[in-house]
């Protein structure tokens, strides 16, 4: 029997289970590669599904199958990140946070609030090019030594800062 309960707890079960499993095997099943989009942006999830479709001349599934493939015979950040953006047209956030589910200890998200939190401007629709990789690289840097704590992990250094972000606005609110 399926432990649906898993499937409440996304992010854990995407961190712990998917990411861990597609590093083991190469595979993603499409519903889990779904599931990282719904975790990313739900509103935008069936804009993406349909577009990776058109893409691979095919079927999501067929879409996924390919994605998993390239990625995985990768051993490149940079080609990780360029395959996403130029063949599969993901912006930069939506790349980053697929690689970061996938290789957590090498990506981390690409986030307005990470971003407003370490003073560095969001610019989330530009086009993959050196430029960028070379500040996804400075981004990534900035994360690590960020106010986090040392102790935390690339991944929970990310979540500290979407998390102290999150709560100086709820409490900017509370204020109004």
């Amino acid at each position: 029997m399926t432990d649906y309960l898993k499937f409440y707890d996304d992010e854990r079960y995407l961190f712990k289970e998917v990411g861990r499993d597609f590093r083991a095997t190469g595979v993603i099943e499409p519903a889990d590669f779904y599931m990282i989009l719904i975790w990313k942006a739900e509103r935008a999830k069936n804009r993406h599904r349909d577009r990776l479709k058109r893409i691979a001349a095919g079927s999501f599934q067929e879409a996924v199958e390919q994605i998993a493939g390239s990625l995985h015979a990768s051993h490149e950040q940079k080609q990780r990140l360029q395959l996403l953006m130029c063949k599969w047209e993901f912006a930069l956030p939506t790349a980053s946070a697929i690689l970061t589910v996938l290789y957590p200890d090498e990506f981390t998200v690409y986030d307005r609030l990470v971003c407003k939190e370490l003073k560095i401007k969001y610019q989330p629709q530009r086009e993959f090019s050196d430029a960028l990789w070379a500040d996804y690289g400075q981004f990534r840097e900035a994360v690590i030594n960020s106010e986090a704590p040392v102790d935390l992990c690339l991944r929970n250094k990310d979540r500290f800062l979407v998390a102290r972000s999150f709560r100086k606005g709820v409490e900017h609110d509370c204020k109004a």
